[in-house]
């Protein structure tokens, strides 16, 4: 059996194989609802065959959106749309899990095919915030206002709320979103935090954030269901995080009930001048994490090929593998990986609907 085909369990979750549809912002909803177009774009991801399919980075607060079309689980009236969702993939054999997030400095933009650009608060837009009044740079240029320790506790109490809500919409597997550039990134790296508080500062200080927010949304999941993070292991830029950092910060995220970490890098600032961008350039980095933190990792970014996914669970890099730009040039990548792998029940991965009719050419 192709180790990419696998069952996987944590906690009480079983993944059907190694496969997760990685989270990818839509900039489709209103207010926040997720409707008919995040329905079919997940739903056909477990049609397809994948194991996992998580929801878009979904804001915890409106504010916290990156755009007035962002995902979001702000209000109670989210959680019916939401789990509308839910029983979708989980009908399809999918575990369906969704990821929390605040966009901190980079929110209050356009969406990517109208420029990716700030919105002025006169036009559409809001008063972003951040952990340090330093602008993003580049097409964000918009200063944040300075989140006060009431802030920083206001933001930690609707990453509960929404955890909770999450929880009452049927997803079974948490990611909170520690990457990209967006608030708990801000607050971990110090190209974004000059705080002299307790929130920045020292490595123990700009870490503080994550872990309390990580804390809080552990004392509300359910201990049967993952909690996991995804988390940019590097900057790639002089003076920013490094592997070593995460490494360290992973520990102490395990230590607090970090059940997995979806490793991820970069976007702090706008230069991408350092990225080594090649087919699976982040699978040592989850590698490192993996053995020297002592957690399943999960993985993305550039893998496309079924063997090259294949070869990294097999080898013991990763435990899974997160699939973004391949999932939308083909949701049923699983089956013609299973094919490619020559898995002997290929069919069986796509629903009865189809296996019936492929197995009869």
């Amino acid at each position: 059996m192709a180790s990419l085909f696998q069952e996987f369990r944590l906690k009480d979750v079983v993944l059907r194989n190694r496969i997760a549809v990685s989270p990818m912002c839509q900039y489709s909803s209103d207010n926040g609802f997720p409707n008919d177009w995040h329905l079919v774009h997940l739903g056909s991801r477990a049609v397809g065959g994948a194991g996992l399919v998580m929801v878009e980075a979904t804001a915890i607060s409106p504010e916290g959106r990156i755009s007035p079309a962002d995902s979001g689980i702000y209000l109670d009236d989210h959680v019916e749309p939401f789990a509308r969702i839910s029983r979708f993939l989980k009908q399809h054999g999918a575990v369906p899990g969704i990821q929390l997030a605040h966009a901190g400095r980079k929110a209050s933009v356009t969406k990517p095919w109208e420029g990716n650009k700030h919105i002025d608060t006169g036009e559409g837009g809001w008063d972003i915030i951040a952990p340090s009044v330093i602008p993003f740079g580049g097409n964000l240029p918009k200063a944040p206002k300075e989140m006060t320790v009431q802030d920083i506790a206001r933001i930690q109490e609707s990453f509960v709320a929404a955890a909770k809500r999450a929880l009452a919409a049927g997803f079974e597997w948490l990611e909170l979103h520690y990457a990209h550039g967006y608030l708990a990134h801000e607050f971990y790296s110090p190209l974004a935090n000059n705080r002299t508080d307790i929130y920045g500062g020292s490595f123990e200080n700009r870490i503080r954030f994550l872990l309390e927010t990580f804390t809080a949304v552990r004392k509300v999941w359910p201990e049967r269901f993952p909690l996991t993070g995804r988390l940019s292991v590097t900057d790639w830029i002089e003076g920013g995080v490094t592997v070593d950092d995460s490494v360290e910060l992973v520990r102490r995220l395990k230590a607090a009930g970090l059940d997995l970490l979806d490793v991820s890098h970069g976007s702090i600032t706008p230069d991408i001048s350092k990225v080594p961008w090649a087919p699976g350039f982040m699978i040592p980095a989850a590698s490192r994490i993996r053995r020297e933190s002592a957690i399943p990792t999960a993985v993305g970014w550039q893998i496309t090929e079924p063997r090259q996914a294949d070869d990294a669970i097999r080898d013991q890099h990763t435990d899974l593998v997160m699939l973004a730009r391949e999932m939308l040039r083909d949701p049923y990548w699983p089956y013609h990986a299973a094919l490619t792998l020559g898995v002997e029940k290929a069919p069986e991965v796509l629903p009865i609907q189809y296996a019936r009719a492929v197995k009869k050419r």
